[in-house]
């Protein structure tokens, strides 16, 4: 009996460790996965965890369809992060030698240039020579942050009265496809997530926060599309909140992604800060969530 053909994945890959989490899991499930680096933003160690791996340009669409179609991929995912503002320095994408298809896309095609809108468009482009984008969760599924608290340290009740203030305001922010993140403290709004990411975001609370003790809330769109832009924390989000003066991190719950969970729930608890995943948060600042 002959065996079934392994299907073959494409991952296109930008900075971060989120990539070899999806190639990992990928492989686990039997998957052949063939890896698009981005030039100058993906780790070049992935090449050493890929089965084809291939350098592309980031604008570059007709290239990453030749490659995915030449390497027998018909699926594929997106992983990592590519820092927008970079759109926006001299010459702007000009500066990345885009392809006639990007051009064509980005100042032809699309109504404005959020990334949902523009990220939409580059899967439907990439359906249209076949290859699918999927549900990038599909290949880590284990990374995804469940529900209640994920450390030891607990929100405060003050905290839990912040937090619904700073996730009304985030979902509105991902509704207008603003930004995920929030900074927020004694009812009142430090900082909030823009173009500049959520790094940027939290140096930002920091400065303005001298006093500490602030509180980040990160959380998917209303209307998240898994393909892309997924919600993503790690160790280096811990770090960056502690030196900052933070001291809780409320992320969604089925939505957001925790790179390295065990190193980033550790560092958590040794630097004091809570960590909860919630499902939803009323305007009493009542968690669902039966262990936060």
């Amino acid at each position: 009996m002959s065996k079934s053909p392994v299907a073959t994945l494409g991952v296109i890959a930008g900075a971060g460790k989120f990539p070899i989490m999806v190639i990992e899991g990928a492989h686990r499930a039997g998957h052949r996965v063939v890896v698009l680096g981005l030039k100058e933003i993906a780790d070049p160690a992935l090449a050493e965890l890929a089965d084809e791996f291939h350098w592309v340009a980031p604008l570059h669409l007709g290239q990453w369809m030749r490659t995915l179609n030449r390497s027998g991929a018909r699926s594929a995912v997106m992983a990592g992060y590519v820092r927008k503002q970079t759109m926006y320095r001299r010459f702007g994408i000009l500066s990345f030698l885009p392809d006639w298809r990007f051009l064509k896309l980005w100042f032809l095609d699309i109504p404005d240039r959020r990334n949902d809108t523009v990220l939409k468009a580059v899967a439907v482009l990439l359906a249209r020579h076949g290859i699918v984008l999927e549900d990038v969760t599909r290949h880590c599924g284990s990374a995804v942050a469940g529900e209640g608290t994920l450390g030891t340290a607990t929100l405060t009740a003050a905290q839990r009265r912040d937090l619904a203030l700073g996730w009304s305001i985030a979902k509105e922010m991902g509704r207008l496809d603003i930004g995920q993140s929030i900074a927020v403290k004694d009812a009142e709004v430090i900082a909030v997530e823009a173009i500049e990411g959520t790094d940027q975001m939290i140096e930002r609370a920091g400065a303005l926060c001298r006093s500490g003790g602030w509180m980040m809330v990160k959380v998917a769109k209303p209307d998240q599309d898994m393909r892309f832009d997924v919600p993503t924390v790690g160790p280096d989000t811990i770090a960056n909140l502690q030196r900052h003066g933070a001291s809780a991190l409320v992320i969604e719950a089925d939505k957001t992604v925790i790179v390295d969970r065990e190193e980033t729930i550790a560092a958590a608890n040794r630097l004091g800060i809570a960590v909860v995943g919630a499902l939803h948060c009323d305007a009493a600042g009542s968690v669902r969530s039966a262990r936060c």
